[in-house]
């Protein structure tokens, strides 16, 4: 009889299989498993050896083990709480073996003279060696100890499902695996030359492990079978993100011809020169806006490179072909810095640019929304208010994204959706000042051509960094003094906006306070996340013009506050925080002529990671090499906020370790393209599902 072959991602519900009804279903959902073949890819946590019995002369306490001996005695002990104590032994030593929880029945089962066979941590307890709680099975007369032939696999665990109903389940949908094996997706010369195994061999291995399998190498993720699954899970995404590339070379849009001398003249009457880096980018997105289709460019800067001010010539050349610009940021705060700086730049050009924000008023929204859809509107800032249900254009013509990491690649997606007219697709730059590293990059903007700025304005100077303990709070307190004394001015941040029982961070109110008494000479404002926009527009505009010498805030200035005169930076509980927002952070100043400098605050002492993370922000100021650090001490989900942009959960692959695999994702990638687009659709459907999760395949 023929095995048929198949693509793992079939729609076999988990009740198909012995044992899992209803209730059961429902507490495996808790696992995000919802197919049974989703259970081939809970892959393991640990392994645990039931292979072989160690004699119980040979136990090692902290080591988990399988022993087999015969019940001596079993008696209940009142030690500060009621203990069932069952002594075994094998000839070579005795055991305890201790429970806490037991009933009658479970005591009497264990009568002098019965073979039980036990698996669990060997403890040096008073009376010599024990195991708390063990799994355990009494033998009947004549029956061996059963040993496994294979390593015990340890998965994630979820309330009510216990770890032997797992590898039960995980049985079963092995076995329906070999008898309908997966259809093989990775060409073979992909395979051989790679030295991998194939997709049935890799699960079946990782699933059920052999003795001598390399455990150490099983647990850092690095064995052959892993890698085998997660070059494919990559190649998954990437060829799903690829897919949204491809999509935007055949959809029209309006090629941006005209308005090359209003360009020059908006570049000539700046009020400086823009940098080498700059220009480059610029001609990068001007053809882009040239051609029939789509742009889909993402720009990368460091923090104070100006990528703003490029995306604003972008916005120039959509204004003069007559189409509408839309510039969306992640936050008000930052939204507002956009708003201003775009309102100074085209207001001499006769355009004044258009607000949207979920906190307008009714009365302000309905006149933002009314002139969007007539076209009077011609620039719009804004904020994801800009993308929801009731906002209609006119023309959407380019659409400019900040701080990209923030936002999904759906909610993007949604915006350029918006746009969707006769002309075709709205042409779209994305930007962020978090500088992700190459591999990284090539995993999560697939979709996008990538353009960096890569230097900075003249006459910027490194930002000098150093890290000091909070019990020297007062010496930073006269460095302020000092600062704002000779004309400068200071920032002071602070994570969070009240004193918190939970965490013992400063709080701005409370550092405010602090400050005000310290400091009575010093005009001091505070901004934080809580005040209503009008407010921190006027604290921000304050400062901005120097009626404040002294800005108390919390993080909400992180990114898009731009005060040139701003030469100080104190942030506090700064090893709590993340390597990249710590940069970020330090960007705010350093925008002007004068030397400046950031100090980090610390609570002592401090955690081994905590010390790598300040030690690079004193070493380097290149944005580059900060976000490499920050992603290997803390990996890409947080360093491109998961939860915000909707990169990924790999269920195996981990950007981090498998970094070196994204070089051949890629070449394979385009190998599968050219040989069969079925396959890398079938590859795509295998893991992300049939709709895939970026695009359309």
């Amino acid at each position: 009889m023929s095995r048929q072959m198949r693509s793992l991602q079939s729609e076999s519900p988990l009740t198909e299989l012995n044992g899992v009804g209803p209730a059961l279903a429902k507490k495996l959902e808790k696992l995000n498993l919802h197919r049974v073949d989703d259970l081939l890819f809970l892959l393991p946590l640990r392994y645990e050896d039931r292979t072989q019995l160690v004699k119980i002369g040979s136990l090692v306490a902290g080591k988990r083990c399988l022993v087999s001996g015969e019940v001596l005695l079993a008696e209940t002990a009142f030690r500060g709480r009621r203990n069932l104590l069952v002594r075994i032994s094998d000839g070579s030593g005795q055991l305890t073996l201790r429970f806490f929880h037991f009933s009658r029945q479970q005591q009497a089962q264990f009568r002098a003279g019965l073979e039980v066979t036990c698996f669990g941590e060997v403890r040096r307890g008073k009376n010599g060696f024990e195991i708390i709680h063990p799994e355990y099975r009494l033998l009947r007369e004549n029956q061996s100890a059963e040993m496994s032939d294979s390593l015990t696999a340890i998965y994630p665990a979820t309330e009510g499902v216990q770890q032997g109903r797992l590898r039960s389940l995980t049985d079963q949908a092995l076995r329906r695996m070999q008898e309908s094996p997966p259809q093989e997706l990775l060409p073979a010369a992909v395979r051989e030359k790679l030295e991998m195994p194939t997709l049935a061999e890799a699960i079946q291995y990782l699933h059920r492990p052999p003795p001598d399998a390399d455990i150490e190498q099983m647990l850092t993720g690095t064995h052959p079978c892993q890698q085998r699954l997660a070059f494919e899970e990559l190649l998954a995404h990437y060829l799903s993100l690829s897919n949204l590339r491809a999509l935007a070379a055949t959809e029209d849009a309006l090629a941006l011809t005209e308005g090359n001398e209003d360009v020059s003249g908006f570049v000539r009457d700046l009020p400086f020169e823009l940098t080498a880096a700059q220009r480059r980018v610029t001609d990068d997105i001007l053809a882009d806006l040239a051609q029939p289709h789509p742009m889909m460019r993402l720009i990368q800067g460091d923090v104070g490179s100006g990528k703003t001010v490029v995306a604003a010539i972008a916005c120039v050349k959509a204004l003069a072909c007559g189409v509408q610009a839309a510039i969306m940021a992640p936050t008000e705060i930052l939204a507002e810095q956009h708003w201003r700086s775009f309102s100074d730049w085209f207001r001499p050009l006769g355009i004044e640019p258009a607000w949207l924000s979920g906190s307008q008023r009714a009365a302000a929204r309905r006149e933002s929304l009314a002139s969007i859809a007539d076209g009077s509107a011609q620039l719009i800032v804004g904020t994801h208010a800009l993308f929801q249900e009731g906002v209609a254009f006119k023309r959407l013509g380019l659409v400019v994204i900040d701080e990209q990491h923030r936002f999904g690649v759906h909610q993007r997606m949604a915006l350029r959706d918006k746009g969707v007219s006769i002309d075709g697709h709205p042409h779209q730059l994305v930007m962020t000042a978090t500088p992700i590293p190459r591999t990284l990059a090539m995993a999560a903007y697939a979709d996008l051509d990538t353009s960096v700025i890569d230097e900075l304005p003249p006459g910027r100077q490194p930002v000098s960094t150093i890290a000091i303990p909070e019990i020297r709070r007062g010496e930073v307190v006269e460095r302020v003094r000092s600062a704002c004394a000779s004309g400068q001015q200071a920032y002071w941040v602070c994570p969070l906006i009240e004193e918190s029982e939970v965490l013992d961070y400063q709080a701005a109110q409370a550092s405010y306070e602090m400050l005000t008494e310290a400091l009575p000479e010093l005009r001091i404002g505070l901004v934080h996340g809580r005040m209503k926009p009008a407010e921190k527009e006027r604290g921000m505009k304050a400062f901005k013009e120097g009626l404040i010498q002294l800005l108390v805030a919390t993080t909400v200035i992180e990114v898009g506050v731009d005060v040139p005169n701003a030469s100080l930076m104190i942030i506090e509980n700064a090893e709590r925080m993340g390597l990249s927002q710590l940069h970020q952070l330090r960007g705010r100043v350093g925008r002007g002529a004068v030397q400046s400098h950031c100090v980090l605050l610390y609570k002592s002492p401090l955690g081994r990671t905590a010390k790598q993370r300040l030690g690079v922000l004193r070493d380097t100021n290149d944005g580059f090499v900060v976000a490499q650090k920050d992603l290997e001490l803390r990996g890409p989900g947080e360093l491109l906020g998961t939860r915000q942009t909707g990169l990924p959960d790999y269920r195996i692959a981990n950007l981090v370790r498998d970094a070196e695999l994204m070089p051949q994702v890629q070449i394979t990638a385009e190998i599968i393209r050219k040989d069969s687009e079925h396959r890398a659709a079938a590859i795509v459907r295998r893991w992300l599902g049939d709709a895939g999760r970026y695009g359309k395949v």
